[in-house]
């Protein structure tokens, strides 16, 4: 994606949460047939509902098999997250072959467009808090982001411990030539839904999305 993308604030993939057996990489209840083996093609790998069905993903599948070990257990929120969960990993997992051949790691990716979409320079606190990282690994990647030319750092005329962050030409070249690719990709991902429901569920995420940032930290607690 062309913000956060998906990364978690501990740095984890989408698919790394509890629900995890939702995400690409799940177990075989969300991508093997009986046998252990591949689905039939078409086939819900569960249920044997053609894919592409309203009720025939891969969670619709892990679903079933819960609602048959827990009858009594409300799964909806599950029927949202999971799903949430795995787009978020597919997307990613094809959308990050630009990145691979510009030699970046999505969360490197996500530090250099930080810096390109804010226009000015940035502290490493901001970056973190930015890409929803956590200090010592934004620390990490701007050392070897610094080390290739793509980033430099200004020490702040009052307070040496503190570096103020910009993208060199290079990293901004970098940047500018990766995102028509990006967004290249997204458009086509999103082209299986026409402009109205794009725009709905645009709506309805950005809403999901303020009521967690701003409750986040009590759930959790």
């Amino acid at each position: 994606m062309t913000a956060t993308d998906g990364s978690s604030p501990n740095g984890g993939g989408p698919g790394d949460g509890p629900e995890a057996t939702t995400g690409a990489d799940g177990p075989a209840a969300a991508g093997a047939g009986p046998d252990g083996g591949a689905p039939a093609a078409g086939q819900d790998p569960v249920g044997g509902d053609p894919v592409g069905h309203r009720q025939g993903d891969t969670v619709a599948g892990v679903v079933r098999q819960w609602q048959a070990v827990h009858p009594g257990l409300d799964t909806g929120p599950m029927e949202i997250i999971g799903r949430i969960n795995r787009c978020a990993a597919l997307l990613q997992q094809a959308e990050d072959a630009p990145l691979r051949r510009a030699g970046l790691s999505r969360p490197e990716f996500d530090l250099l467009g930080a810096l390109r979409r804010t226009g000015h320079e940035l502290t490493p606190g901001e970056l973190a808090r930015e890409t929803f990282s956590s200090g010592a690994a934004v620390t990490k990647r701007l050392k070897q982001l610094t080390e290739r030319g793509l980033v430099e750092r200004r020490g702040d005329t009052r307070d040496r411990r503190v570096a103020h962050l910009r993208l060199t030409d290079a990293g901004r070249e970098l940047v500018d030539g990766i995102l028509p690719a990006q967004l290249a990709y997204e458009t086509a991902a999103l082209s299986g839904l026409d402009a109205p429901e794009q725009g709905e569920l645009a709506a309805l995420l950005g809403e999901l999305l303020a009521q967690l940032e701003g409750r986040l930290g009590a759930l959790r607690g």
